[in-house]
């Protein structure tokens, strides 16, 4: 990508030269040369408990103890985008439609850009679990493909009508095993009716929003046998998608102690070109953390990561999962934040 630094100075270089050849500079005011625009470099935050926190009482601050609204409070450390989690009926309402434009509209009004992130489940979608919603339950995969296709569209369409724009859309969450089990398993050489139910809610993200970006999303970016194991297998049964997610939770609890984080994030990175030469698209963290009690090794973390990717053109951007919560709050031991206020974690956004 050419880059507006390198661009002036060719420009400065070609003055030099005129001016050394004894010959004026042509210029012309009415048609600046074309620059290419910076492309944009996604910092964010999935921050979807913010609506249930903020009904349990719990209240937010900036560093200077000023109270701040979580979305915008995030914005003034630095995110330019916010990840939203969809649930299809869920317990209290939390995370299913309603709640869900709710949110959005804040980030909306901020200038945020948004990834709307859909588990097809009543509540938590991940590599260990991926359950029919109950109002599902029953349905063979013809009626399956349909439910996802219009729950995606639905959704979708309530954001548009709520002056909502949306920049990505995650079809099905941690997708590693598949979703929708049984009949959208994924396991061995067997996509069961995953590929069919993907397709369905890309299908209807294009049908509202044309110019959203379909993300495939996977765990472990880390782990790049599994990460080959599946990609090829999509490959090979010709999925449409156009970015690929990654997660990367590189130092979770194990034997314990919270083991160091570098093996994993360096070998997320040298995984990139790898993949990006493999199967062709951008990629996009889509989830990352680390321990809350950890708050420098985080941010030494998330440095890392900005700063050996930077070159890397198709890689899209981080988005930190859930910084605001906090055990005491959520019992979540991976977010950024320490008594209602960020910690050092989330220096690097602002940079």
């Amino acid at each position: 990508m050419i880059r507006k630094q390198y661009i002036l100075t060719l420009l400065a270089a070609a003055a030099f030269l005129c001016v050394c050849c004894g010959k004026a500079p042509q210029t012309t005011p009415e048609t600046p040369p074309e620059v290419e625009p910076e492309s944009f470099f996604c910092k964010g935050a999935d921050i979807s408990w913010v609506t249930e926190m903020e009904k349990n009482g719990y209240k937010f601050y900036n560093a200077a103890g000023q109270e701040r609204e979580l979305t915008a409070l995030m914005k003034e450390l630095g995110c330019n985008a916010i990840r939203l989690r969809v649930w299809v009926n869920p317990e209290g309402g939390w995370n299913g439609q309603a709640d869900v434009v709710a949110k959005a509209k804040r980030a909306q009004a901020l200038g945020l850009k948004l990834l709307i992130d859909f588990h097809y489940s009543d509540s938590w979608a991940d590599p260990g679990k991926q359950n029919v919603p109950a109002a599902w339950q029953g349905k063979d995969a013809a009626a399956m493909t349909a439910a996802v296709k219009a729950h995606t569209q639905e959704v979708l369409q309530a954001l548009k009508s709520a002056g909502v724009e949306v920049a990505w859309v995650q079809v099905g969450n941690e997708t590693t095993n598949g979703m929708l089990w049984d009949s959208g398993k994924v396991a061995g050489s067997s996509v069961g009716q995953f590929v069919s139910y993907f397709h369905a809610g890309r299908e209807a993200v294009k049908a509202v929003f044309p110019q959203a970006q379909v993300i495939l999303h996977l765990d472990n970016g880390w782990n790049l046998s599994t990460l080959n194991w599946f990609l090829g297998l999509m490959k090979s049964r010709s999925l449409e998608y156009d970015i690929l997610g990654l997660s990367l939770y590189p130092s979770y609890w194990e034997n314990g102690a919270y083991p160091d984080w570098t093996p994993k994030v360096q070998q997320f990175v040298n995984n990139l070109p790898t993949l990006y030469q493999n199967y062709g698209k951008p990629v996009l963290l889509v989830e990352f953390g680390m321990p809350a009690s950890e708050p420098a090794k985080a941010k030494a973390a998330l440095q890392y990561l900005m700063q050996n990717t930077q070159k890397l053109d198709y890689f899209q951007g981080i988005f930190y999962w859930e910084p605001e919560a906090e055990h005491d709050r959520n019992g979540y031991d991976y977010g950024a934040f320490s008594g209602g206020k960020p910690t050092a974690a989330l220096d690097p956004l602002g940079r």
